[in-house]
C-alpha cells in the first residue's frame, strides 16, 4: 500500500512537468522556443542590440570616407563626374558616363586620366587596371556602370548603408567581395596616394576598410 501511495504521489508530478519540458526548451543559441515559434532571449536581444550599435557606429565611420571628395567625385548624382574639394561639375569638359562608365565616343576618361598620376599639382590624376601587369599598365580611371551607378553624392547615412548591401545596386557583391573590393582595388586605394594639391580621406586606408569589415562583421545594421 504505501508503494502505491508513493508512485501515485509521483506520478501526477511527472505529468504536470511533461508539458513544460515539451512547451518550453532552450536551444544552444539562447532562443526559447515555445509551441513552435521563437522568442530571443534577454541575453540574445542584448547581444544583438550590441552589435548593432556596433554596426552602426563602425558605418558612421566609414561613411566620412564614401562623402570625402576623393570619393564621392566618382560617385555622382548625375552622369558627369565632379572634381576638387567642393565636389563641384568637372570642368573644361563636360564628360558623360557612358554606356560603360568611361565616358562617350572622343570623350573618354583614358585620355586625360592615365594608369599613375601625372606630375604637379593639380593635374589629371590615375589608376591601373586591377592586376594589370603590363608595360605600360592599362588606365582603370572611370565612373561606375549606369546599371548600378552607386551614387555616393547626397545620400544619407541610411541610404548609403542600404544601398551598400543591396547587390542590385552594388554590382553584384556579397559582403566578402564588397571588403575585398575597398581593400585591393586601385581606384580606392587612389584616394590615399592622390597626387599633388589634392586632400585625403579623413581615415587611413587600413582604418577605413577596418570599419566596413568590422560594420558588415556586426551584422550591418544601418543608421535610420
Amino acid at each position: 500500500m504505501r508503494r502505491r501511495r508513493g508512485r501515485a504521489r509521483f506520478q501526477p508530478f511527472v505529468l504536470a512537468a511533461a508539458p513544460c519540458l515539451a512547451g518550453a526548451l532552450m536551444t544552444p543559441d539562447g532562443v526559447a522556443t515555445a509551441g513552435g515559434m521563437t522568442t530571443p532571449s534577454a541575453t540574445a536581444r542584448a547581444e544583438q542590440a550590441e552589435d548593432a550599435t556596433r554596426a552602426r557606429g563602425a558605418f558612421m565611420k566609414a561613411y566620412q570616407v564614401f562623402m570625402h571628395p576623393r570619393c564621392q567625385n566618382c560617385h555622382p548624382a548625375g552622369d558627369t563626374p565632379l572634381q576638387g574639394e567642393d565636389s563641384h561639375v568637372h570642368d573644361l569638359l563636360r564628360l558623360r558616363r557612358g554606356a560603360d562608365g568611361n565616358g562617350v565616343l572622343a570623350m573618354r576618361c583614358s585620355n586625360c586620366h592615365q594608369a599613375a598620376n601625372s606630375p604637379g599639382p593639380h593635374t589629371p590624376p590615375g589608376a591601373p587596371q586591377v592586376g594589370d601587369r603590363a608595360l605600360p599598365a592599362e588606365p582603370r580611371w572611370h565612373l561606375p556602370d549606369p546599371k548600378t551607378p552607386m551614387v555616393f553624392q547626397g545620400r544619407t547615412p541610411g541610404q548609403l548603408c542600404r544601398q551598400l548591401q543591396d547587390p542590385k545596386q552594388n554590382g553584384g557583391l556579397t559582403r566578402e567581395a564588397f571588403v575585398h573590393h575597398v581593400g585591393t582595388d586601385p581606384l580606392v586605394r587612389w584616394a590615399w596616394d592622390p597626387g599633388e594639391g589634392r586632400t585625403t580621406p579623413p581615415l587611413s586606408h587600413d582604418d577605413f576598410v577596418a570599419a566596413v569589415k568590422e560594420w558588415l562583421d556586426a551584422g550591418g545594421a544601418c543608421p535610420p
